[in-house]
């Protein structure tokens, strides 16, 4: 169904809506009001302006920002479903619109999948959009991959977007779209579960053992990934990564024409003094990028340029800065023992001090374990939960090891400590293998805090 459908009172029927009114006709509920939730709401007003909108939030509308309530309290047509009680309200509605951060095996939700009536914002814009859509998943990398091929389709000259997961919610960009447009769409697991239509392009780059709390199971969180090629047909393009088991074997399932990422091609692009990410584990990110600049039929000359003017995104094996003799890195978006392992392999022996630890998924810690005792690293500094356990991993390797312990309840102490036990020319990495949600809110208030003590204390005249 075409957007210019969306108010008649019939419009031809679409698999997304099982209403037999259609968009018209359907109550609508708006499930979670965060960021996507709130572009989902004010796309639906552009296109119903007097349409009763219902929303539903685990927060009470006292909890949200100003700008937002008074959004809600003005609004004549919505009708809110607010506080611990919200699911209740699926009942009463056609369509739910649900965010993806809203656990998926809760009753409610579970009772709702089974009727047909829940939909999402990428559902949405999978089939309405008239323009191309490139959608990148994996376990680690998303982002950079995505703002990379972003970068190189830019300066190729192309007219396109950057969206999804990376922080744009997408279905604003609807209202506006064309067959020129090209969306470049980050796309996280919980976005693609029960997705039933595949972009035109899609990258995937690696799996890992992660989100083992909001899926049941590790196969499950697989089948959601696999989303990004189920539906593809034999004209679109399956970019994989053929070194990773999981994603290789994901190859099986399309319809799509293979391209499998090799990561060589990298130094035929570009010289390795040109790249401005730390770390070979990016020459991944960069090859798909590079790939679909070839896809494009961009000049080799522009790809080089694009890459060479990328400018790596926050909390990624991010350099703070090098404070007292002691050069810290950021890499709080590490929340899987694999990327924190990428992150020793990549800045070597001159770790000698590192932040582990945060909630707890069930992750297995061993490798990163043995991994540590192999480093340079002296001290670790660890948050709970799961500190304890990379720190009982540890212990079971090697009794007597030299390594040093010191469980912290916030950053300003961790940092206050980092400078104490790290001598000058080394290196300060936080880089935790877990999410960080025993502590802080997402990876991005704890690697602002991080950076944000460090240079307090890397000015200050005593650090401890």
């Amino acid at each position: 169904m075409k957007l210019k459908n969306l108010e008649k009172k019939n419009p031809a029927p679409t698999p997304l809506f099982r209403e037999k009114a259609g968009w018209y006709g359907a109550r609508i509920l708006i499930l979670g009001f965060g960021k996507e939730g709130r572009d989902n709401f004010l796309f639906f007003r552009k296109i119903f302006p007097k349409k009763v909108l219902g929303i539903g939030d685990r927060q009470e509308i006292s909890n949200f920002k100003f700008q937002i309530s008074n959004l809600l309290r003005k609004d004549k047509y919505v009708k809110l479903h607010l506080g611990k009680d919200y699911l209740k309200a699926i009942k009463n509605y056609d369509i739910v619109v649900k965010s993806p951060g809203i656990p998926i095996h809760l009753p409610e939700i579970e009772k709702a999948y089974k009727e047909g009536k829940i939909t999402s914002q990428t559902q949405i814009f999978f089939e309405n959009c008239p323009g191309k859509i490139i959608g990148v998943t994996g376990t680690k990398g998303k982002s950079t991959t995505t703002a990379l091929i972003y970068r190189v389709l830019k300066t190729g000259g192309f007219k396109v977007h950057l969206v999804g997961n990376i922080g744009n919610p997408v279905l604003n960009f609807l209202l506006s779209a064309t067959k020129k447009d090209i969306y470049v769409y980050e796309l996280s697991s919980h976005q693609l579960y029960n997705l039933k239509k595949s972009p035109q392009i899609a990258v995937f780059l690696n799996l890992f053992p992660e989100h083992l709390d909001y899926y049941q199971n590790f196969n499950e969180y697989l089948r959601a990934k696999q989303n990004i090629t189920r539906y593809q047909k034999k004209e679109d393009y399956f970019i994989f990564n053929p070194k990773n088991e999981k994603v290789k074997a994901t190859a099986k399932i399309t319809k799509a024409k293979k391209i499998p990422i090799k990561t060589e091609i990298v130094k035929k692009f570009v010289k390795s003094k040109d790249i401005p990410l730390i770390g070979n584990f990016y020459f991944l990110n960069i090859a798909a990028a590079i790939e679909i600049g070839k896809l494009f039929k961009i000049q080799k000359e522009k790809i080089k340029k694009a890459i060479k003017d990328f400018k790596p995104l926050k909390h990624r094996l991010e350099l703070v800065g090098t404070f007292k003799g002691i050069t810290f890195y950021n890499d709080s978006l590490s929340t899987i023992p694999e990327t924190t392992i990428l992150a020793l392999d990549s800045l070597g022996d001159k770790v000698q001090t590192i932040f582990l630890g945060g909630s707890d998924r069930g992750l297995d810690f061993k490798n990163l374990a043995k991994r540590i005792l192999k480093s340079g690293i002296k001290t670790l500094i660890l948050f709970p939960t799961t500190g304890d356990k990379i720190w009982k991993e540890i212990v079971s390797l090697k009794k007597n090891h030299k390594l040093k312990a010191i469980v912290v309840q916030n950053m300003r102490d961790g940092v206050k400590l980092a400078y104490q036990y790290t001598k000058k020319g080394k290196i300060c990495l936080l880089s935790c293998a877990s999410p960080s949600f025993s502590l802080f809110k997402d990876y991005k208030e704890k690697g602002n805090l991080f950076k944000k003590y460090v240079r307090e204390y890397g000015q200050s005249k005593k650090s401890s």
